[in-house]
């Protein structure tokens, strides 16, 4: 992408002003996307977007250019500027380039460039007609497929210097049911490090066909219930609470800073010893999986919390130096265009003892969230405000009629102490994570678990 002497040139002249790190970030990205709504294709997207960001490290200074320029000049320009904001005193030289070969964690089949089109509506049709078929109340359905190819280079002055090619794909499948006057919506977006391979290998019978059962059920729900209950929140993309309500803590973006409620407490025990909680970028084909972070490290399996002790932290270059730590391989950005920062990859619950029938049998009164929808979380407090997208209640140890409306409000941490079962079925769903480095592809993942009391928002009063 890059010659080896034109990046040290670049580096050197991003040092020029006395700056005692500097990193080169080139990137190539080919992306796809289809939508298919009503059986016919209503958009095709495709596009390339290439450009280099540069960074210059002083101490805690750091400052970032980015430019879409491959030119020398073009690049040198960037990186002087960037250095222009450096006012150190070192005269800082950059170390010999040495290229690393990174042996691939995910194997890809079938790039998407590779892939004609028709292919990939012969897969959407299939989905959509199983989605729109489920049954007569489903009115719309929508299928969109998205694929990308980006290869990075990154070096820097420590004398790094890596390529890497990353393909993901992803299928969304949204399904509508009506009655005339109700409406409810059902979705499923599996995702996969993958190529093509992945779209011909998918069970579609399951993914669109469970789009569409959940826009069904929720149409005959009843309205929740609002209070305090415990909450059994199935496997799967269920870990998207903990993502939001203890992952960002634990991510030294906002640690470094203080700026989180698990700031300067490892050692502590901050869940009950049933909880291991994890971030793994290197399992295999996953969609948040990564050879090698933003920076060039490879990625790694993290422990964060390990039977309810917090151990660690996910970490990148810069803010390790804040806190005196190493990085993580935990250093992500959506593109070229952001700064990196710590990110998570694949943040999932360890497997426990319990079976799912346990946890639910054991459960006198309570909710049970099948599948959660979107929330937000203040990553300061730990307060956290999630919708469920199908639940049902719970009773004498059985799952009852499905309600509709709900939401859970609470803390993170104080949820993750309040775990008292943990299930045996662990699994991982796709998602993209929004933070300060840009949007990112990430899994969550867990096996059911059981919170002894959350507090219910509902439309219908206890």
């Amino acid at each position: 992408m890059l010659a080896k002497s034109i990046v040290e040139d670049v580096l050197t002249a991003a040092l020029s002003t006395g700056g005692d790190f500097a990193e080169v970030f080139a990137e190539d990205r080919f992306s796809n996307q289809l939508t298919l709504q009503n059986g016919k294709i209503e958009k095709s997207n495709s596009g390339r977007d290439a450009g280099v960001g540069i960074r210059v490290f002083n101490g805690l200074q750091s400052v970032y250019a980015y430019t879409t320029d491959f030119s020398k000049e073009g690049l040198l320009k960037a990186a002087k500027n960037a250095a222009h904001a450096i006012k150190g005193n070192g005269n800082q030289s950059i170390a010999p380039l040495n290229k690393e070969i990174i042996e691939p964690l995910h194997k890809i089949i079938l790039t998407p460039q590779s892939v004609e089109n028709t292919r990939k509506v012969a897969v959407m049709k299939k989905a959509y007609e199983i989605a729109k078929n489920y049954h007569s109340s489903i009115k719309q359905a929508t299928v969109q497929m998205v694929d990308h190819e980006q290869n990075v280079l990154i070096a820097n002055s420590e004398g790094k210097f890596v390529e890497d090619k990353r393909v993901r794909s992803r299928l969304s499948i949204q399904a509508i049911a009506s009655d005339g006057t109700r409406m409810q919506s059902g979705f499923y977006g599996p995702g996969a490090y993958q190529g093509f391979e992945f779209f011909e290998n998918l069970n579609l019978e399951h993914y669109a066909g469970e789009a569409a059962r959940i826009a069904v059920t929720m149409l005959d729900a009843d309205e929740c219930p609002s209070g305090k209950f415990p909450v059994i929140i199935d496997n799967e993309f269920g870990g998207v609470i903990f993502h939001e309500a203890c992952g960002h803590g634990l991510e030294a973006t906002s640690v470094a800073k203080n700026n989180s409620v698990f700031a300067n407490r490892i050692g502590e025990q901050v869940a009950p010893d049933i909880v291991t909680y994890i971030d793994d970028g290197t399992i295999p084909n996953e969609w948040g999986s990564l050879n090698v972070d933003d920076e060039g490290e490879k990625t790694q399996k993290n422990v964060l919390i390990e039977n309810g002790i917090l151990k660690g932290y996910l970490i990148d270059k810069f803010n390790g130096r804040r806190m005196g730590m190493d990085a993580t391989g935990s250093s992500r950005r959506e593109s070229y265009r952001f700064n990196p920062t710590s990110r998570m990859t694949n943040t999932y619950i360890a497997p426990g003892q319990s079976t799912p029938e346990e946890i639910i049998a054991s459960t006198e009164r309570g909710i049970y969230a099948k599948y959660m929808g979107g929330g937000s979380v203040n990553t300061a407090t730990g307060d956290y405000n999630f919708a469920i997208s199908e639940a049902y209640m719970v009773e004498n140890g059985k799952v009852g009629r499905p309600v509709k409306g709900a939401t859970l409000i609470g803390n993170g941490p104080e949820t993750l102490r309040k775990v008292d079962m943990v299930g045996n079925n662990l699994a991982h769903g796709a998602g993209m994570c929004g933070s300060v480095s840009g949007s990112l592809p990430v899994n969550v993942g867990q096996p059911m678990i059981r919170v002894s009391e959350i507090t219910v928002g509902g439309t219908k009063g206890e």
